[in-house]
């Protein structure tokens, strides 16, 4: 594990109010400055216009709720409280352990007000996981990501208590969820202006459902010919899954517009910094038809894949007069960078290390003082178990590893090969063994037994 000692120079900037936009099965190519075609972000691309767009940044795993363990905790998925997606009944996902220390706690530790707004997924209401019990002074949205998959629910979370929508229960479709979301989110910044604050913003979409406003499908109606016509299913039905794809990003993207409004018109532009990422690669689900937008890029693979359109995701960080302008970092960074470069930013050391390394010198637009990550690790428990380590331009996959705890490691140099289209082991079988050492090495046992591979519980 990474040291967490800062790595914060005299001249380090003032403490900035941070807000985290998170993105729900978002792909490396669906947005225009990323590749995106068939429509465009344009609230997105002036993010990264005026910021810092990372070629090389990767989720923390292939699903919602280890991805976002990742993130608020600085464990990757083979040390990480969270490791897959474990439903609970009758409402949320397994939790994290109570004495969990997520960067939400630490910036409370530094004064920040901390709120979440969206989607949690990290614990079930009751459990010692809820978002309050986990540093957040302020949650609004839906604690479970299963329930989450309805952009109309009967209900929402404020805080610890429920907020019957009675609209969407009358008539099913009234109160667009991610609306109010939305709007509770601009409240917070409102009501915290005087900073400092953290607004984690866990937006749903564009997960299935696909699901947008009639005013914005409208824009997309008959554009994307022929439609994928979703039947109702596990999802929702969806004539137009085309058109809903585009419209949902379109919502996300003018929200995003709404954000960087109200710091202006609050005068706290300058004072905060802005992080854009999506939790993993992009899903085909509901009717998502990923081929037609060519929504991971060019790389392999979707969501729940451990290839990189698996896992590399875009991110943008904005941060006005600190972070270089126009600038693009191919620095190799995860979200369990999040909590140490959180810790930097704010230069209160951690209480102990994580896997991830701060990358505020890259931010700062200093490169020369980046600590390099040794290796990045995945698991993924279901589809049969899936492993995958990347050290330098070297990528090493494993599948099946449930039915075959020794399967055969894939290899892929991507510096020549970023769609992992050519498995060079044979040709490399010293790094090919060094890899899968590695993938041996990086995991330990979790005293979940969920989250362990089906050969390992017991």
């Amino acid at each position: 594990m990474a040291n967490s000692a800062s790595v914060a120079n005299a001249d380090q900037p003032r403490t900035p109010n941070v807000i985290y936009i998170l993105a729900d099965d978002l792909g490396y190519g669906d947005l225009s400055c990323y590749g995106q075609t068939k429509f465009e972000t344009p609230n997105i691309d002036a993010l990264a216009q005026r910021g810092m767009r990372f070629t090389q940044h990767y989720s923390g795993s292939t699903v919602c709720a280890p991805s976002r363990c990742a993130l608020l905790t600085g464990f990757h998925t083979g040390h990480g409280a969270v490791r897959g997606n474990a439903e609970v009944s009758p409402e949320g996902q397994e939790p994290m352990p109570a004495d969990t220390y997520t960067v939400a706690k630490h910036l409370q530790r530094a004064g920040y007000k901390t709120g979440i707004f969206g989607k949690w997924g990290l614990g079930a209401p009751g459990t010692a996981s809820e978002p309050l019990k986990m540093g957040f002074d302020r949650f609004y949205g839906y604690n479970c990501q299963r329930i989450a998959h309805c952009y109309y629910p009967a209900f929402l979370w404020s805080d610890e208590e429920r907020e019957l929508l009675w609209g969407n229960v009358a008539s099913h479709k009234h109160d667009y969820a991610p609306d109010l979301i939305h709007d509770q989110a601009l409240k917070f910044i409102r009501d915290h202006k005087d900073g400092p604050f953290f607004c984690y913003y866990a937006a749903v979409q564009p997960h299935a459902d696909m699901v947008a406003p009639e005013s914005y499908m409208k824009k997309y109606r008959g554009k994307f010919l022929p439609e994928s016509n979703y039947p109702d299913d596990y999802y929702a039905g969806q004539p137009e899954s085309h058109a809903a794809f585009a419209a949902m990003v379109n919502v996300l993207d003018d929200y995003v517009g709404e954000i960087t409004a109200e710091l202006d018109s609050l005068g706290i532009t300058d004072e905060t910094i802005i992080i854009f990422s999506s939790d993993n690669g992009p899903h085909k689900e509901g009717g998502h038809d990923p081929d037609y937008f060519n929504s991971n890029g060019p790389l392999r693979g979707f969501k729940r894949d451990l290839y990189e359109g698996g896992v590399r995701v875009p991110m943008i960080a904005v941060w006005p007069e600190t972070i270089p302008a126009g600038s693009v970092s191919d620095e190799i960074s995860a979200f369990w960078d999040f909590l140490p470069t959180m810790a930097d930013l704010v230069g209160k050391p951690l209480p102990g290390n994580t896997d991830g390394v701060s990358i505020l010198p890259t931010l700062l637009g200093k490169p020369e003082q980046q600590q390099k990550h040794d290796y990045l690790y995945w698991e993924f428990i279901e589809m049969r178990g899936r492993v995958a380590v990347r050290k330098g331009n070297w990528k090493g996959v494993r599948y099946n590893v449930d039915k075959n705890p020794n399967s055969p490691i894939e290899l892929y140099d991507l510096s020549v090969d970023p769609g992992e289209t050519k498995n060079v082991a044979a040709q490399h079988p010293e790094t090919a063994v060094e890899l899968s050492k590695l993938i041996s090495e990086s995991r330990t046992m979790s005293p979940n037994p969920r989250f362990n591979f089906h050969y390992l519980r017991k």
